[in-house]
């Protein structure tokens, strides 16, 4: 077995890996290898192990990002919820896991964090006992997803709620609300409530060219949703496809319209369309257990799944994570700027941060 880092040629062969593995997910297929440099110009090394017969047996997506603030690491992937190793077999792992940790002090990052669903068979066996790993490692399993399980039609899943949830997606109809999917055409509506939305959370928003960049990327499996008031538009989303699961990375609403709930027609329309379009699942996102949008997501049937990421440090023991964050009170400012100037320094920030 050898480990090789993915050129144009392999792309093809990478996803036909990442299409038949049984674990694989959206975030495995190496178009996002293209969607992260173009957008943010980031190292990356997407590592395939390969037997002697050139049949592959495992791969491990990896972005460096390093800024003297936001720190230095080896993300799988960053931006999103899921990544990392993706294998045939324990050994196949290990040797995947082995070769990281020799990037990682080769481009001397603090530490490696691995995006998992279940936790890795290699950290759990010790398998990796000498690198050791005893002090160095720190599995955080704060986040869930929250996946709905989709019936055959929409008709369906309306009929499976209860009528207090079929009142409120009826409400925004009534106050007249429109919906519309589509792709590129949609992008400046979307990143016009995105972008505000952003602000009143207090982060720094993401570049334009991430979103325009991963409807090129994924052409037919990703779409933007938006909902209108007429001509003003109220909400967003963005969703892509993987297999049978449709994934929605990214949602937003304007607080000052929450009277007419256009989020809840949003998300109808994205069941809806889920449901219509033969996928399995509706993934909603990480959310904290208990907090509003997991309660939010909840309502609609969602269960949670959860997250482990496994965090490998380098250079020194795993951080305590205190309760207050160290950027609140940066949180606090950047919900005073005005937007358009949030628009023109967020993502020169945002791309730095892996979450």
């Amino acid at each position: 077995m050898k480990i090789k880092t993915i050129e144009n040629k392999d792309i093809e062969a990478w996803d036909e890996y990442v299409y038949t593995h049984p674990r694989a997910t959206l975030y495995h297929l190496s178009g996002w290898r293209n969607v992260i440099q173009k957008t943010y110009g980031h190292k990356t090394f997407y590592l395939m192990a390969v037997k002697d017969d050139g049949t592959i047996c495992g791969i491990l997506p990896l972005v460096h990002l390093k800024h003297f603030i936001f720190g230095n690491t080896l993300f799988s992937i960053p931006f999103f919820d899921l990544g990392g190793v993706l294998a045939d077999d324990e050994q196949s792992e290990n040797t995947l896991l082995i070769e990281a940790l020799r990037l990682a002090r080769k481009l001397r990052v603090g530490n490696i964090e691995l995006r998992h669903i279940e936790p890795l068979s290699s950290l759990r066996s010790g398998m990796l006992d000498n690198f050791d790993l005893s002090r160095s490692l720190q599995t955080r399993s704060h986040k869930v997803l929250m996946r709905l399980e989709l019936p055959e039609s929409s008709e369906e899943l309306m009929k499976s709620f209860k009528a207090k949830l079929r009142s409120q997606i009826n409400k925004p109809i009534k106050e007249g609300l429109t919906a519309n999917i589509g792709g590129k055409e949609l992008l400046d509506d979307f990143y016009k409530v995105f972008l505000i939305n952003m602000r009143e959370l207090g982060s720094p928003v993401h570049s334009k060219k991430l979103m325009k960049n991963v409807l090129d990327e994924f052409a037919g499996k990703a779409r933007i949703v938006t909902v209108y008031k007429e001509n003003q538009v109220l909400a967003c989303s963005f969703i892509i496809g993987f297999r049978n699961i449709l994934e929605n990375p990214w949602a937003s609403a304007l607080r000052e319209y929450s009277r007419l709930s256009p989020n809840m027609l949003l998300y109808w329309t994205m069941l809806a369309y889920a449901c219509d379009n033969d996928y399995t699942y509706f993934d909603f996102g990480r959310s904290s257990p208990d907090e509003g949008t997991y309660k939010f997501k909840a309502q609609w049937g969602a269960k949670p799944t959860q997250l482990n990421w496994h965090n490998i440090y380098l250079n020194s023991s795993p951080p305590e994570h205190a309760e207050k964050s160290r950027f609140d009170k940066a949180i606090e400012y950047w919900k005073k700027l005005p937007v358009s100037l949030t628009r023109i320094i967020g993502p020169m920030i945002r791309k730095h941060i892996g979450l």
